[in-house]
């Protein structure tokens, strides 16, 4: 064969060559497209659950102090999640109603107008407390008898919950719980299916007619009373070389039975026999009541299938026991290590409940606090700082006495509750036209021991500019129809104190004012679109709620908070959650 015949054959052979390759590879392609292909797991655009936790009276530095002795979910939280380190509340009226209510609506008090635990109603003439609502009901679960009606009424903007279940086309469930009404229900809203708290006069599970009553937590609180934990003893969990402080907290006053030191039993008074009121004391006072709480939170996850339907759910749990075990043993207290120490172990039970139920990634939580608290004064006076108790007895009889050489009916005062100043009808009015008896006043109440300013209404109203943070925290927490006519702020260390000659202190320290020891609280974020890492930018928070919006995608009606956008990661279908190289790569600890 010459050349070019050899050349011709190659050209012929070339394309028939070809057509016989493409013959046998296209049913062979054929085939492989009708095998299964396995596709990636289908991860959510939302979290199926949201999980608001809010542990009463914790300051920021437990977190800082006591996070190298959990092993559990605080722990997880902390190494986890994004740990804000730099949070605190703006504004001066840091108590349980108004912090739970700012967490909850992404709102400051002059906003969402929880300005208190309790305020002077002028129209009623008479102190209520911020859920007191006359046109509803308790109801005590358990075939309990209880008294009183709680409702978020009393609340000026949508809780979130109230916002996802509206926004979602009411697919969402709204479960929360803790020991106080004034806790579940700002976190629970107007549109709760299970808000439940604890009545501690007659030992029953609460709600009222504003709400539902749930089959699940009538079965629990009838299969788990709170009476069998009647008879146990809070023992330190911990080696005694563990805790920081004195085995006995200087200045502390712990609930009736409960000694100086551990143990502590729980056994009502000494010659009860079955549970009673000084029992249910000694129970919300100690991490029993914890564990409770994490139990039913556990059990509403089952019986509700929260986090396994479409949408979202929301489930609260708010803490109680600390800010008891706060306020009876103070901040530098074993009590105090201890009771963290043991829901670090119930937030590990719940979290690991959760993984299982909802599965890991597909819940968010965000944990916080509602305020902090300051050191026992006793306990302060050692040192030679500057510390004491600031009378509001003391501070009524000053007025009152301030007032007699001028023409002003007695009383001339009708509440003094802790920094608020509520005079009788027309008193404040005529005080307004008389210069000399108005400065008389407030060189009365400048002069009682602990007071450090003293701030007239008119000097708040409409969030004032100004550069003092003091004056702009007492701003933040006034709501002209509710606050006082005059407005106190104590001195640093120097706490409310609530005793009269015949009614002593109940309690060893407290909080409610605009010092950084009570207004500085932890905020972690974990789970569902966080971004880990430490941030030490300041933060409040008022900033949850706004953050947890922009994960569920909802908007919030009005709010004072942002969102807390550097620790997000909103996920998206080319970005399902977990992302271990994401992971990897967030910021490291030290």
């Amino acid at each position: 064969m010459n050349y070019q015949t050899r050349v011709g054959t190659r050209r012929i052979a070339r394309p028939a060559a070809i057509l016989i390759f493409l013959s046998v590879l296209v049913p062979l392609a054929g085939a492989q497209s009708k095998s299964p292909v396995a596709k990636p797991p289908k991860m959510p655009l939302r979290p199926k659950l949201v999980v608001l936790l809010v542990v009463d009276q914790m300051r920021a530095d437990y977190v800082e102090k006591f996070r190298g002795q959990w092993v559990g979910g605080l722990k997880r939280l902390v190494a986890e999640g994004a740990w804000f380190r730099d949070a605190a509340y703006p504004y001066a009226a840091t108590e349980t109603c108004v912090g739970h209510a700012t967490i909850s609506t992404g709102a400051l008090p002059v906003t969402h107008g929880m300005i208190s635990n309790e305020w002077f109603d002028r129209e009623l003439q008479k102190t209520v407390t911020c859920t007191d609502d006359s046109k509803v009901k308790n109801l005590g679960y358990a075939g309990a008898s209880v008294t009183g009606g709680n409702s978020a009424s009393k609340m000026l903007v949508p809780a979130f919950a109230d916002e996802l279940k509206f926004q979602t086309g009411g697919g969402t469930r709204v479960v929360t719980f803790s020991l106080k009404a004034r806790a579940a229900i700002t976190m629970g809203g107007r549109l709760g299916d299970a808000v439940t708290w604890f009545d501690a006069d007659v030992g029953a599970w609460t709600t009222s007619s504003a709400y539902p009553v749930v089959a699940f937590v009538e079965e629990f609180a009838k299969a788990h009373p709170v009476a069998g934990d009647y008879g146990k003893t809070w023992a330190p969990m911990l080696p005694a070389s563990a805790y920081l402080y004195d085995a006995a907290a200087t200045g502390a006053v712990p609930p009736a039975g409960f000694g100086a030191v551990f143990p502590h039993p729980l056994g009502g008074k000494p010659d009860s026999t079955k549970p009673d009121p000084v029992f249910y004391e000694q129970w919300h006072t100690s991490p029993y009541a914890d564990t409770y709480l994490t139990r039913i939170a556990e059990t509403a996850v089952d019986k509700l299938d929260l986090g396994a339907r479409a949408g979202t759910d929301f489930l609260a749990v708010s803490y109680s026991s600390v800010d008891y075990v706060g306020h009876a043993f103070g901040p530098r207290s074993w009590e105090i290590q201890d009771v963290l120490a043991r829901l670090d172990q119930d937030l590990a039970g719940l979290f690991a409940h959760l993984d299982k139920r909802v599965g890991r990634g597909n819940y968010v939580v965000a944990l916080s606090a509602d305020h902090g608290v300051v050191p026992i004064p006793e306990d302060l006076q050692k040192t030679g700082m500057d510390a004491g108790w600031l009378n509001i007895e003391s501070v009524k009889q000053h007025i009152e006495k301030s007032l007699e050489s001028f023409n002003y009916a007695k009383p001339a005062v009708a509440e003094v509750s802790a920094s608020e100043v509520y005079f009788t009808p027309g008193t404040y009015d005529k005080l307004k036209t008389d210069p000399a008896a108005l400065r008389a006043v407030l060189e009365a109440i400048q002069s009682v021991p602990g007071v450090a300013r003293v701030y007239r209404a008119e000097e708040l109203e409409d969030r004032p500019a100004t550069k003092s943070p003091i004056r702009r925290a007492e701003a933040n927490s006034f709501l002209k129809v509710r606050s006082g006519d005059v407005l106190i702020v104590p001195k640093a260390y120097w706490p409310w104190d609530s005793s009269t000659p015949t009614s002593p202190r109940q309690y060893g320290t407290t909080h409610g004012t605009p010092h950084y020891y009570d207004q500085r609280v932890p905020v972690l974020l974990m789970g569902f679109g966080v971004q880990p890492g430490e941030y030490f930018q300041a933060i409040t928070p008022a900033d949850i709620a706004p953050t947890l919006a922009t994960l569920c995608g909802i908007t919030l009606a009005r709010g004072d908070g942002r969102v807390l956008a550097e620790a997000l990661r909103v996920p998206t279908v080319k970005d399902p959650l977990p992302n271990p190289a994401r992971a990897a790569a967030s910021p490291k600890r030290p």
